[in-house]
């Protein structure tokens, strides 16, 4: 391990980039670094291969030594950490990461993949919550179309609890996934309220997609039109729409059921 260094100052440069990478989309994208926050996080991180360029701790909040990932590792205080902090409760410890950033043609995918299309997203908090169900279920991959937010957004790593390394993740246009998976004969499953079926009456067992829009506007019609089903979870309430990442476990997890069930059938 390279020899630490105390870093006390507000003012210091390294921390004024941190803060800086926290706050804004477009440096995350110029310089392809993230932050990513909390021991858990950090260690599922490195786990995925996504090597951290440095990390910052702060031993008064740190349980245990700080681990060697084989790079600059920076001891600060406490008012210093309270200032990189994006949340509290994280054990003391933030890093810069380099991550690597997947295409379609990246995915190595099973013979009868599942994949998470998520279009427009633009909520963080959504985002990170899919991709924690997708580790969960788990999918295949997740492919985020014509994003709004930004996919090392700190609210996404933070609310994923690092499944944003996990879970193979792809950002492209809509269109480019739809040739994608007709390309490579993975069924379009769009989940819409209009001239639907419920979810648990379609077969999920073979190669599919299962794709969802904003809970505001829903899916664009390039998406209905490219689906070769439409499916809806039945609302027996009076709303009639769930949170985006609510709907996103109950159909992986549906997917799951049909393809277990599948195994003793």
């Amino acid at each position: 391990m390279e020899e630490k260094m105390t870093i006390s100052s507000l003012q210091n440069d390294r921390i004024k980039r941190l803060v800086a990478l926290q706050q804004k989309s477009a440096l995350r994208r110029q310089s392809g670094l993230a932050v990513v926050e909390g021991r858990r996080e950090l260690e599922h991180c490195a786990a995925a291969g996504h090597h951290p360029v440095a990390v910052y701790y702060c031993p008064a909040l740190l349980a245990a030594p700080c681990p060697d990932y084989g790079c600059p590792c920076h001891e600060v205080s406490r008012e210093v950490y309270d200032k990189i902090a994006y949340r509290g409760g994280t054990e003391g410890i933030i890093a810069e990461v380099r991550p690597h950033l997947l295409t379609l043609e990246d995915l190595r995918l099973p013979e009868q993949p599942l994949i998470v299309v998520l279009e427009s997203v633009e909520k963080p908090g959504n985002l990170g919550a899919v991709l924690r169900s997708a580790d969960a279920a788990p999918a295949d991959a997740v492919v985020v179309c014509d994003p709004l937010t930004d996919l090392f957004n700190p609210n996404v790593v933070r609310s994923s609890i690092g499944a944003i390394f996990t879970v193979p993740t792809v950002c492209c246009t809509s269109a480019e996934c739809i040739q994608y998976l007709k390309t490579h004969d993975i069924q379009i499953l769009t989940a819409q309220l209009q001239d639907s079926h419920p979810y648990y009456a379609t077969d999920m067992r073979h190669g599919t997609a299962i794709v969802m829009g904003t809970e505001s506007t829903g899916l664009t019609q390039a998406w209905r039109d490219a689906a070769d089903a439409h499916i809806r979870i039945p609302m027996r309430g009076q709303l009639d729409s769930l949170n985006v990442s609510v709907s996103a476990a109950i159909l992986l997890f549906e997917a799951v059921r049909q393809r277990e069930s599948s195994l003793f059938s």
